[in-house]
């Protein structure tokens, strides 16, 4: 990847005016950021699908119903909170596009800037969200092909999406409904997705047909962080607790809405393996700074004597350990927030295992219907993968590594900002909310450790090392 700064790649996010020159120079990028997102891509390394294709099928295929159009999105300002609203109100259209993108956590499009990468946008201007929404962020006004959307406020855009189009009297989409009955997510960066899956799967059976079942209205909520996708090879089961077998269907789960039946899902498998192919060949980002070399060298060693066990090799240095265990750790044992895990039934993870999603994985998925915990990720490239644990709570390594200093409420200060030092998001640290009340997309910036699911406690392995070991276990993860 191209280091901070690199002219060839835009920042979107800079604050800068989006005037004639800089449309122009975003135009004349467009190439060369697309080839940036698909170069990771290893040469032989795609197994039955074409990576390339893979990468361009997810930028340029609609797989769902569109989520709103051109008019909508440019309408959004009109929802916007003073003094916002005013400004954006003031500013040519092209500025106010990137106002919208900056406040949703989307990534302009290189071809044209006035378009999300998250989403598909068609010639018609309408916008279907796809599988890059919550996998395709950027870090420190960058885009790094497979790294997680911390800045996505999917919440907050539907919401005033809604609002646009009951104000313009334009049909709701199923998103728009759907976030009535279940919350999206409660934090900006972080979603409420495996119960997306659950919900969708609920009126399916085992081939995906349709089925008549009874609405159920009351879910155990919990927002999840989006993993870093070139973490996909090194896996052979997917989720924060490893329980369902890795395949490129199994990718497929989140199409499930009621336009999409068996015969849809047939025709784009072939599509899927070539999105597997993709994702089996990101490569980790490298750390673009110096590092202390010093500190790299004694924090290598502390961490194959601490952390390697569950963690590891990282892909670029086999010397710590061998290959990666995907080791499940116990609930009792990390000590992390058990929302997630407990969110799913035995029942649950039977049904997409034994679906048609299912049946199309490499191999089959190993132990009983419930896992002991969570699954310790490969750490390849974690430095660019803020934040962390299962469900975002820990802004920076450097929090990871002192569990005692974990902040109760953090807020991100600004987007695309990034923490050289601490290795992570550039927050405000809080210990509690602000008094009072306070507007949805307001709250949606601030992580509140104290609500159910989004509990920062547990992994305190790193209490073992003193604090000149943290600092050097902190220096050696910069740079795998």
């Amino acid at each position: 990847m191209n280091e901070p700064g690199d002219p060839r790649l835009p920042s979107t996010h800079d604050g800068a005016p989006v005037g004639p020159a800089r449309r122009a120079r975003l135009a004349a990028v467009a190439v060369a950021l697309a080839t940036a997102l698909a170069a990771t891509a290893v040469a032989g390394d795609a197994g039955h699908g074409d990576p390339q294709r893979g990468f361009e099928l997810l930028r340029t295929k609609a797989y769902l119903p569109a989520d709103f159009d051109q008019e909508v999105f440019d309408r959004l300002w009109t929802t916007w909170e003073e003094p916002l609203r005013s400004r954006a109100e003031a500013a040519p259209l092209a500025e106010r596009r990137r106002m919208a993108m900056e406040r949703y956590g989307l990534v302009a499009d290189p071809a044209d800037a006035s378009r999300s990468l998250q989403y598909v946008v068609d010639d018609r201007g309408l916008w279907t969200m796809s599988c890059l929404a919550c996998h395709q962020g950027q870090v420190d006004g960058r885009a790094i092909a497979g790294v997680p959307n911390s800045d996505y406020a999917l919440e907050t855009l539907t919401e005033e999406v809604r609002q646009v189009k009951i104000a313009t009297r334009k049909p709701l989409a199923h998103m728009d409904l759907g976030s009535l009955l279940i919350p999206l997510g409660t934090t900006a960066g972080t979603t409420n997705a495996v119960v997306f899956g659950v919900a969708l799967m609920r009126h399916r059976d085992a081939d995906l047909n349709v089925v008549p079942a009874p609405p159920q209205l009351s879910y155990p909520h919990h927002d999840m962080d989006a993993p870093a996708w070139w973490h996909y090879r090194r896996r052979r089961q997917l989720y924060a607790d490893a329980f369902a077998p890795k395949g490129h269907r199994v990718l497929m789960q989140f199409l499930l809405v009621k336009e999409n039946g068996p015969g849809q899902f047939a025709a784009w498998e072939e599509d899927y393996r070539h999105v597997e192919a993709w994702l089996e060949s990101l490569e980790p980002p490298a750390w673009p700074w110096p590092v202390d070399a010093g500190l790299v060298a004694r924090g290598r060693g502390l961490y194959a004597a601490h952390c390697a066990e569950c963690h590891g090799a990282p892909s670029r240095d086999r010397s710590v350990a061998d290959g990666y265990p995907e080791r499940v750790v116990p609930l009792d044992e990390i000590g992390t927030d058990p929302v997630r895990f407990a969110a799913l039934s035995a029942e649950q993870r039977r049904s997409l295992a034994g679906s048609w999603f299912g049946r199309g994985a490499a191999e089959p998925r190993p132990g009983s219907d419930m896992p002991a915990g969570y699954v310790a990720p490969p750490l390849d490239g974690i430095w660019a993968s803020a934040p962390y644990l299962h469900n975002g709570s820990v802004p920076t390594l450097w929090h990871l590594l002192r569990p005692a200093a974990r902040p109760v409420v953090w807020r991100r200060d600004g987007q695309a900002r990034y923490d050289r030092d601490r290795v992570g998001l550039v927050v405000e640290e809080l210990p509690a909310l602000p008094a009072g009340p306070l507007p949805a997309v307001e709250r949606r910036r601030h992580f509140d450790t104290t609500r159910p699911g989004k509990s920062a406690a547990g992994h305190d392995f790193p209490d073992v090392l003193d604090e000149e070991g943290k600092t050097a276990v902190l220096e050696y993860l910069k740079t795998l």
